[in-house]
């Protein structure tokens, strides 16, 4: 059986693009499964005119031609979701049915074919955990079904037993990776990520807005090690049926990275503090810590994501 293509789903969105255009610097020929409700095909317009691009505009879900571009891949990559912290809380039905149903549709066409697939999820389900570094092994604390914040955790969750439920009962090979706050050029702050709101507030000279009381902390991976990450793991056959999580562990508080990022970019910008339960919704909950430990990536692939902060800021702003 001939596999003539690499799959990616969501490609035209922040991780996708970015993804694609690494996948085709490699020399593969790749097709894009993209609804583009949340990504744009203007992310892929520095190789939109690549012969060796197709772009599929389409829910998995109505894709007529899955089951053959899945037959007919090498591998997988599955980056299709409902993403952004504004979006899950505005529209949790549409997010809990976004994660779970299309990836279901997808596993049902890969585990007839037994199609090679990275799956993406996130620091998300490491819920309410009160560990200081989050290890892939560990035991998961999701909070309360009453507050709508947390359906995307559960949601990619269960997207995760589901496709290594897969591996093991089809036989597919599957490697989950978990997402810790990719940041870069092309993202957007419309969903509620936070770099790139601030960014754009202090490129404006408006305020920037921290959500809560600023002591909550972070970790940020710049796109380029994400993605180098999961090129590695899709090269490793010994990833299969693994969990890996994919940041960095240089760990900034939300109140930190705005001073930061007004002094970076040399901004006039204040900040300003806003109550959890204005930003977004009574009873909101938030994770106060999300330090990834990276070392089981490092030592299947090799390589440990670092660039540092100050070059993240830079380069997402597009000033280097």
């Amino acid at each position: 059986m001939s596999r003539s293509h690499t799959l990616v789903t969501g490609g035209a969105g922040f991780v996708g693009s970015h993804l694609v255009e690494r996948l085709l610097g490699d020399g593969h020929r790749v097709v894009v499964i993209d609804d583009c409700s949340t990504g744009s095909l203007e992310n892929l317009a520095a190789v939109r005119n690549d012969p060796r691009l197709e772009v599929v505009e389409s829910r998995i879900s109505q894709c007529p031609r899955l089951e053959s571009l899945t037959r007919d891949a090498a591998f997988v990559f599955h980056l299709a979701a409902s993403v952004g912290v504004d979006l899950v809380v505005r529209s949790p039905v549409e997010t809990i049915h976004n994660n779970i149903a299309e990836t279901d549709v997808l596993m049902r066409a890969v585990a007839a074919s037994r199609t090679p697939l990275l799956f993406t999820s996130t620091s998300e389900v490491y819920g309410k955990s009160q560990r200081e570094v989050f290890r892939e092994e560990d035991d998961l604390m999701i909070g309360p079904p009453h507050l709508g914040r947390w359906c995307y955790a559960c949601s990619k969750l269960m997207d995760e037993f589901l496709v290594l439920a897969c591996a093991r009962e089809f036989s597919v090979p599957v490697v989950v990776v978990r997402l810790f706050n990719t940041v870069g050029p092309r993202q957007s702050g419309a969903y509620g990520m936070v770099l790139p709101r601030f960014i754009e507030a202090a490129l404006q000279g408006r305020p920037l807005r921290v959500f809560g009381s600023g002591a909550q902390t972070r970790c940020f991976c710049l796109v380029a090690d994400s993605v180098e990450a999961m090129v590695r793991l899709h090269r490793t056959p010994a990833a299969a049926g693994q969990v890996f999580n994919v940041g960095t562990d240089e760990e900034i508080s939300i109140v930190d990275l705005a001073r930061r990022v007004i002094a970076e970019l040399g901004s006039s910008s204040s900040i300003e503090f806003v109550p959890y339960d204005q930003a977004y919704a009574p009873g909101f909950e938030d994770m106060l810590r999300r330090r990834p430990a990276v070392e089981k990536l490092e030592t299947f692939t090799g390589f440990r994501p670092g660039t540092p902060l100050g070059r993240i800021i830079q380069v997402t702003a597009r000033r280097g």
